[in-house]
């Protein structure tokens, strides 16, 4: 069997935010997403919230993060947030779009933290970030909400949700 298993695509256009329910279960630990964003209209970041083994998504204060935000024409900017009511980011989108791989670690084990790890790129304007996250509730969760953080669409988004499996 492979190690990596795609276990959902996602695409949508025209939205301003995409639900994924029910990707995470108790097969893995770690879940690699892959996310494409080509267009955009309000350039902004896409971002994420979880969502519990209930379907509901969770978006109280008990979030912390910390990026290093890298830009070609600039030096570079860490960011760190506590009680955030979102993890950051899936990329900073603009008109030509945004690309990101992130992993996810003990999403449906309600013993523990769910800790999250990316790193994405606009397409046309050298933004880079990477980026960690914890959710400081001990829940299982099941899936993910992307949204855009000002309003603005996503034009042509496209997620991959793969399970990972790590051989001992």
């Amino acid at each position: 069997m492979s190690s990596l298993r795609l276990i959902n695509t996602t695409t949508a256009s025209s939205v301003s935010s995409v639900l994924l329910t029910d990707v995470f279960t108790t097969d893995f630990d770690i879940y690699k997403v892959v996310t494409s964003q080509q267009g955009f209209s309000g350039n902004t970041s896409i971002d994420g919230r979880y969502i519990n083994s209930n379907g509901s998504v969770v978006n109280t204060s008990i979030y912390d993060l910390a990026r290093l935000l890298l830009k070609a024409n600039t030096s570079y900017y860490q960011e760190r947030t506590t009680s955030n009511n979102d993890f950051r980011s899936f990329g900073e989108a603009d008109n030509n779009g945004c690309g990101s791989v992130s992993y996810i670690f003990n999403p449906m084990d309600a013993s523990r933290y769910t800790f999250f790890m990316n790193e994405n790129s606009s397409h046309s304007n050298a933004y880079n970030m990477k980026g960690i996250s914890v959710l400081k509730q001990q829940s299982a969760i099941s899936g993910i909400q992307f949204f855009t953080d000002n309003g603005g669409t996503m034009t042509n988004f496209k997620v991959q949700v793969y399970g990972l499996r790590v051989d001992s």
